[in-house]
C-alpha cells in the first residue's frame, strides 16, 4: 500500500461523501482511505458504509480533541507508506493521486505540500474565496514562492509526509492553531524534503459566508502569532502586510474627511490595487461577477488577517 489518505471530520457527512465520491475516481488506486470522527453528533456512518465495495476504508471515532490530534490519531493507524492528508471540505480531480506519485517518486519528496483550486461548478461567493486565499494580490501572494517550492509551508487540507517523517517528527503538536505551519517548519528543520506541488491541487469548496470567511481570516491571523511560540522565526516581515493594507484602509477613512494631498494619493494607489485585483479575478475566472465580488473578499480577508495578527501578539504579549 503506498498512499493512506486522512481525512478528519467534524459534523460534515454531506461534504466527506463528495470528497469519498472523488477519491473513489481516482486513476491511480493503490490507496487506503481512513477517517476519523472527532466527536461528531452527526456522524458519518453511513456515508463510510457505501463506499466499502469502492476501496479500503477504515473509520475511526474519538471525543473531539481537534483537527491535528484527529490527524495523528488516524496515522498512528495508517498501513501506506505515504499519508495524505485531506481536510473533508475538499474534492480531489480525477488524476491527483497518480500526480503526487509521480512527483514523490521523481522528486525524492520527504514531504508535500499542495494549493487549491475552484471547480466549474462552485458558487460565485466560493470561487470569489478561492482567489482571495490564493491570489498574488492578497495572502495568497506570500504561501508558497513558485521558483523556489522549497520555501512553501504546506497547509493541512492537502499535504502529506512519508511514514519516516510521521515516525521522526511525532506528527502535529498543536489541534488547531496553524497546526500545519508548525509542522512544515519542524519536518523542514528534521532535515526532510517538503516542497510544494503545484500540479496537486484540490477543488475547495468552502461553506463560508461572507462573516464567517471574515472570522477564519482573522483566526489565521492569530495562528500565525500561535505558531511562532514554537518558532520565533515563523513571523516575518511579509506577514505583516495585510496588517499594512489594513492600517491604510483606516488611514483613508481617517484621511477623508481632510480631502488631504496624502487622501488622494491614497486613493489612487487603492483603485489602482482594486482594478489590477479585479481585472486579475475576471481574466483568471472569466465572470465579471466573481471578479467585483472577489474585491469584496480580497478586502475583507486582508483586512480580517491584518486585525488578528497584531490581535494576538498583544494578547501573547501581555499574558506573558
Amino acid at each position: 500500500m503506498f498512499f493512506s489518505i486522512i481525512i478528519p471530520v467534524y459534523n460534515r457527512p454531506e461534504e466527506l461523501h463528495e470528497l469519498l465520491n472523488s477519491i473513489r475516481l481516482q486513476s491511480h488506486t493503490d490507496f487506503e482511505v481512513i477517517v476519523i470522527e472527532d466527536g461528531s453528533q452527526v456522524d458519518s456512518k453511513a456515508v463510510i458504509a457505501s463506499f466499502n465495495s469502492s476501496f479500503s476504508c477504515q473509520y475511526l471515532t474519538q471525543e473531539n480533541t481537534g483537527q491535528g490530534f484527529a490527524r495523528n490519531h488516524g496515522m498512528t493507524k495508517a498501513t501506506g507508506d505515504f499519508f495524505v492528508i485531506l481536510d473533508s471540505d475538499v474534492i480531489l480531480p480525477p488524476d491527483y493521486l497518480k500526480v503526487l506519485f509521480e512527483a514523490i517518486r521523481t522528486r525524492g519528496l520527504d514531504a508535500f505540500g499542495g494549493p487549491d483550486a475552484a471547480a466549474e461548478d462552485f458558487s460565485t461567493l466560493q470561487k470569489a474565496m478561492d482567489f482571495a486565499m490564493t491570489s498574488f494580490w492578497t495572502t495568497g501572494g506570500i504561501r508558497g514562492n513558485l521558483s523556489d517550492p522549497g520555501k512553501y509551508q504546506a497547509r493541512g487540507f492537502n499535504m502529506g509526509v512519508s511514514r519516516e517523517v510521521f515516525e521522526e517528527t511525532g506528527g502535529f503538536v498543536d489541534a488547531n492553531q496553524g497546526e500545519d505551519i508548525e509542522w512544515s517548519i519542524r519536518i523542514k528543520k528534521a532535515g526532510f524534503k517538503l516542497e510544494l506541488v503545484q500540479e496537486a491541487y484540490v477543488y475547495h469548496k468552502r461553506k463560508n459566508t461572507l462573516t464567517s470567511f471574515a472570522s477564519q481570516a482573522f483566526s489565521f491571523g492569530r495562528n500565525r502569532v500561535n505558531v511562532s511560540r514554537y518558532h520565533p522565526e515563523a513571523i516575518k516581515a511579509v506577514h505583516l502586510l495585510p496588517t499594512a493594507f489594513m492600517l491604510f484602509c483606516l488611514s483613508m477613512l481617517l484621511m477623508s474627511f481632510s480631502a488631504t494631498i496624502l487622501f488622494r494619493i491614497e486613493i489612487q494607489i487603492f483603485f489602482l490595487w482594486s482594478v489590477m485585483l479585479v481585472f486579475s479575478s475576471i481574466t483568471e475566472n472569466k465572470s465579471i461577477k466573481v471578479g467585483l465580488m472577489s474585491w469584496l473578499t480580497s478586502v475583507v480577508q486582508l483586512c480580517s488577517y491584518g486585525l488578528g495578527l497584531p490581535y494576538e501578539w498583544v494578547r501573547k504579549t501581555f499574558k506573558g
